[in-house]
């Protein structure tokens, strides 16, 4: 039986209804095992005790924040903690001189860009999640989102960070300077590294002025080969869009099942654009509307103001109820060049027509990030079996185009059988010893990212 230190008795979850529910994730699949704790965290000296604990019992402590992980990295494990960090959630600055804002690791994301936009800046990362994922999410898996086509990701606004080792030795990496060079750039190790070397729990980001709100663009096409042209236009831009999102043949009907969003019945894709760039809005999606009509758009939207923007983008908000809407699905997650978008959607649609199964390919068409859905019926094992064949010939099929198993959600424990295929033996071994070196008795997170 997994046991608690005395001094953080009081933040032990012992309810077993509540407990079951920070077992767990949102990733498909995930069963709470039978034996395991769940602390949730108040302070830096919670997050010390139980780590020192953990390294000294030599008891797997499973960092948490949201639970909102696709990818099974959060979810309890048999003998192990579960060390809860969301009610480190406080923004205890934003220095608009200086740009940048300090965060507990279970600050809503929202919440973030709202303290920030008091100031009158903004923090870009903006994943889909952003009304409910942590900050600490965030930076385990280097999040990106709707807009890293123009902002990049979460790693490219992390200056610096404080985590806590295992033995409860607290260390602070980056700095708070818009420069440094000095030493080996050990925040960037730890941004993305999924729960796997510490327990981060504060974040010192950069944030940058606020822009104008968004205008939006819609146009439908005919083709793919088309949408795809209007992509690397739209790439090639010299004020290049804030967001560049496609949604496939497949996607656009799920959405107008949920509801009518105006879009035709029979298009093969529909791209939204926007841009945010201070005083030149109207001009730029003007602009986006003329590349889209030229690469062979059958219609094309260009919103006037504000909230016909809003319109415009509603049926991109509504794709993930409108899939959730369908039954249960794998949510994949995989990364190309953005020349080779359209060959990724060809092989989703073969390998659905191949296995009989229905498949969704949308995502973030400005960075090449894609989100297929793979549908299956989970009151039947071989349904099951099949989403779940399809779902590594997805991966298998990125690799080969030249991209990643995983463009922004991470590796977790669903995907970490692929990740010698992407990064070679050798590289893995490289990447296991360097883990060793924060974590030389193996307890945290083990059997994510670095499976074997």
């Amino acid at each position: 039986m997994t046991t608690i230190p005395a001094a953080v008795a009081a933040r032990l979850v012992t309810d077993p209804d509540v407990k079951a529910t920070y077992a767990v994730d949102e990733s498909v699949g995930a069963v709470p095992p039978g034996d395991f704790e769940v602390v949730r965290a108040r302070d830096l000296a919670d997050v010390v005790e139980v780590m020192r604990h953990a390294h000294e019992s030599r008891t797997p402590v499973v960092p948490q924040g949201a639970r909102s992980s696709l990818t099974g990295a959060s979810v309890a494990l048999e003998g192990g903690i579960v060390l809860n960090v969301e009610a480190l959630d406080t923004v205890s600055e934003v220095d608009p001189l200086e740009g940048l804002a300090v965060a507990g690791p279970g600050v809503i994301n929202a919440d973030l860009k709202a303290a920030a936009a008091e100031q009158g800046l903004f923090y870009p990362p903006d994943p889909a999640s952003s009304a409910f994922c942590t900050i600490g999410g965030n930076v385990a898996t280097n999040a990106g989102g709707l807009c890293c086509v123009k902002y990049g990701v979460t790693a490219d606004y992390v200056r610096a960070l404080q985590v806590v080792l295992p033995g409860g030795e607290v260390i602070r990496t980056g700095h708070r300077t818009a420069k440094g060079v000095a030493g080996l750039n050990l925040t960037g190790l730890f941004v993305g590294s999924e729960g796997t070397l510490g327990v981060v729990t504060e974040v010192v980001v950069k944030v940058v002025p606020a822009p104008d709100p968004a205008l939006t663009v819609l146009g439908t096409f005919d083709s793919l080969e088309d949408a795809s042209t209007a992509i690397a236009v739209l790439r090639r831009e010299r004020h290049v869009p804030s967001l560049v999102e496609l949604m496939d043949r497949a996607s656009i009907a799920a959405v107008q099942a949920l509801a009518d969003y105006g879009y035709p019945g029979d298009c093969e894709a529909a791209l939204i654009v926007q841009s945010d760039r201070p005083g030149h809005t109207v001009e730029d999606v003007a602009l986006y509307g003329e590349i889209l009509e030229r690469a062979g758009a059958t219609e094309v939207a260009v919103a006037d103001d504000v909230q016909e923007a809003d319109l415009l983008l509603a049926g991109r908000r509504a794709l993930s109820p409108a899939l959730e809407a369908k039954g249960p699905r794998f949510l994949e997650d995989v990364c190309v060049p953005v020349g080779r978008l359209t060959d990724l959607i060809r092989v989703g649609q073969a390998i659905a027509a191949r296995r009989g199964l229905e498949i969704t390919m949308s995502g973030h068409a400005g960075d090449g990030n894609l989100h297929p859905s793979i549908f299956f019926d989970d009151r039947d094992e071989a349904s099951r079996e099949n989403a779940e064949g399809a779902f590594g010939e997805m991966v298998a099929a990125a690799l080969e185009l030249g991209g990643t198993i995983t463009g922004e959600h991470g590796v977790g424990s669903l995907k970490a059988r692929w990740l010698a295929q992407e990064l070679g033996e050798r590289e893995l071994e490289r990447q296991r010893a360097v883990k060793a070196l924060f974590d030389p008795r193996g307890i945290m997170n083990p059997g994510r990212v670095y499976w074997s």
